[in-house]
């Protein structure tokens, strides 16, 4: 069909609309490469330039700064510090011996060392980072960011390291952090990449490895651009890192670096805690050790000592140790008898200095006996006899339950290493772990806190403020997180009857304010801060009756690891319970002369917000503290403690 002159006219037009518009857009193409071209080979001639040269592109990782950790006040008791420091990546080094060589021209790095060095960059991947050499100095950092350009592969670096400004004081409970290691790695299903990083910081033991999630952060990253010899051209993009969070704890610096300078050289432990909030006030095992020492890298020589010394200084006795509690236990079994009925607030047991029974003769600590005693003078002047009278008739079920309500033979949740859960024994205890059964001389040992009773002084402590609060307390150690107040719980009723409660409380102040309390002269003097407490002595060898006709050899005659340990609970003030504290001296012979006068003073300490004055002492002592202060070396923090209180907030 022939088309007509209109028809050939409009079908021209359109083939010429089109050809416009597609030669259009090959010339808009055409510019643009054109353009692309010229900003190519004029504009960033130079970049291209060093890329074709090997020039790559590579993403390293930041390290986030470490959480800080606060005391109750908000001092910091585990912060950060500067830290320079070089690290080595083989892939980008090329020979890396010849690397080290140049390196050791600037720092010193030995034979061993450079061994030690090789062996490491050998076990890691080629684009790893290790560590060559931590906390430089200036000077040292300085020399190498010079000649850096001689040294592929070689990077210097700024960041920081953990640091526990109150040294020793805090060590236990906090713990301390290092370097990651393969058998922590091999812990994780998936590590975090950041913990490759060389001499990357992680929490060990204590709470900086309860809380490793929380202070970690999050890593940063840096876009760097290396040329074909490793070396750092120029950085092409940072996100910075996340710090990680800020804790805050219960504790008080002051009152644990005093408590920690009351305990000294001794073996043992000391608590205070919030009867109210749980809040643990000072939680201080003795001997203690520097955690920097750690953070740095111990050496052989320095850990040695500490693994050698007798005193144990690396282990947490306030958590991890248990000890028999001795005449401290006394207020459990008192109660167990009183709720159940069996023996009344008026009853009395006759105390003739011993008692017989399962062909087995078990005496009081008084030779002669205490004649006849009641309930209240059964814990002023912690007869024996009262108590294994006590046990026969209540039996040790019952006395275990009432102790474990209490604390005792219960794991207190904490974030601390190796928290100890005790031992509360019972019939199906023991025969569970012996294969044997209960006896009465089990019941008659377990009365005072001896045989198969342990607890740690954690446990100890929650048992003193239960019964000054007639609640149930909980520890805890954690008050806020980033600002953000943890909420103190409602703890709930013991459900003791308050006058049964009432008759153990008053026990407790007749020890220390009674005509012959056993800790009398460890009493606080100021009404206002009236103090109650229960002393124990617990055996740790067995006394034969031989020595016992011939007269038992005093503690400070026998080896130091054969003497008796000292134990010391108290609350304050006796009609309003604030803070609660129990103390344990291994080896320290008798609790009223070892135990409790470091207990009042940890507890004056407490009450009055920093040193306490002197008239809160009796006057026959002031002379004598006035001067054993001293020789206290108390942190400045302590030195300036104001006042804080105690309170629920």
């Amino acid at each position: 069909m022939r088309k007509s002159p209109k028809d050939i006219v409009d079908s021209t037009r359109i083939i010429t609309r089109r050809g416009l518009m597609l030669g259009g857009i090959q010339l808009s193409v055409a510019a643009a490469l054109g353009l692309r071209m010229r900003t190519m080979q004029l504009d960033r001639a130079e970049e291209y330039r060093l890329l074709s040269d090997g020039n790559s592109i590579k993403i390293r990782l930041l390290p986030p700064a470490r959480g800080l950790i606060l005391d109750r006040a908000g001092v910091v008791i585990a912060g950060n510090e500067a830290n320079y420091r070089v690290t080595i990546t083989r892939e980008e080094a090329g020979d890396v011996e010849q690397v080290i060589d140049r390196l050791s021209n600037l720092v010193p790095i030995s034979a061993t060392e450079k061994q030690a060095l090789l062996d490491e960059i050998a076990r890691r991947t080629p684009s790893t980072p290790v560590a060559v050499r931590d906390r430089l100095s200036w000077e040292e950092f300085a020399a190498i960011a010079v000649n850096a350009p001689s040294l592929p592969g070689v990077t210097p670096e700024a960041g920081l390291s953990r640091v526990y400004p109150f040294g020793a004081d805090f060590a236990h409970m906090m713990g301390y952090v290092g370097p990651v290691s393969d058998y922590d790695l091999s812990k994780m299903d998936e590590p975090d990449p950041v913990l490759l990083l060389p001499e990357f910081q992680f929490g060990k033991v204590g709470f900086e490895n309860k809380w490793e999630d929380v202070l970690r952060g999050r890593a940063g990253s840096r876009r760097v651009e290396v040329n074909s010899a490793g070396r750092e051209m120029r950085e092409l993009g940072r996100v910075e890192g996340q710090q990680g969070g800020t804790v805050q704890m219960t504790v008080d610096a002051a009152l644990q670096n005093y408590t920690a300078q009351r305990l000294g050289t001794e073996s043992a432990a000391a608590i205070a805690i919030d009867v109210q909030t749980g809040d643990l006030l000072a939680i201080a095992s003795s001997p203690g050790f520097d955690p920097n020492l750690f953070v740095r890298g111990i050496s052989s020589a320095d850990y040695k000592a500490l693994t050698e010394h007798d005193h144990r200084p690396l282990a947490d006795k306030t958590v991890q140790g248990v000890y028999p509690p001795g005449s401290t236990f006394k207020m459990v079994p008192l109660l167990a008898g009183l709720e159940s009925g069996i023996i009344k607030p008026g009853d009395h047991f006759y105390c003739p200095g011993h008692l017989t029974a399962g062909g087995r003769r078990f005496h009081c600590w008084r030779r002669g006996g205490h004649g006849s005693v009641g309930v209240k003078a059964s814990l002023e002047q912690s007869c024996d006899v009262f108590y294994y009278e006590l046990a026969q008739k209540v039996g040790i079920d019952r006395i275990a339950e009432m102790a474990r309500r209490f604390g005792i033979g219960v794991r207190h949740e904490l974030p601390m290493s190796a928290v100890a859960e005790g031992i509360a024994p019972d019939r199906a205890w023991k025969q569970a772990r012996y294969g044997e059964d209960w006896q009465v001389g089990d019941s008659i040992n377990a009365s005072i806190g001896q045989g198969y009773v342990l607890a740690s002084p954690l446990q100890l402590a929650v048992m003193a403020a239960r019964i000054a609060s007639g609640r149930a307390v909980e520890p805890r150690l954690v008050r806020a997180v980033d600002g953000v107040p943890v909420p103190v719980p409602e703890f709930p009723d013991l459900g003791i009857d308050p006058a049964n409660l009432k008759l153990a409380r008053d026990g407790m102040d007749a020890v220390m304010n009674g005509g012959a309390g056993t800790a009398g002269s460890s009493r606080i003097v100021r009404a206002e801060w009236r103090m109650a407490g229960k002393t124990g002595t617990s055996q740790v060898r067995n006394i034969t009756a031989a020595e016992r006709a011939r007269g038992v050899i005093r503690n400070d005659q026998l080896p130091w690891n054969r003497r008796d340990h000292a134990l010391f609970v108290c609350y304050a003030p006796f009609d309003a319970p604030r803070i609660a504290v129990a103390v344990v001296v291994e080896h320290g012979g008798g609790g009223s002369a070892v135990a409790a006068p470091v207990a009042r003073d940890i507890l004056l300490f407490a009450l009055a917000g920093g040193m306490p004055p002197l008239d809160a002492y009796p006057e026959g002592q002031r002379g004598r503290i006035e001067e054993e202060r001293k020789k206290l070396r108390l942190a400045p923090t302590t030195l300036a403690a104001e006042p804080r209180g105690v309170s629920r907030a």
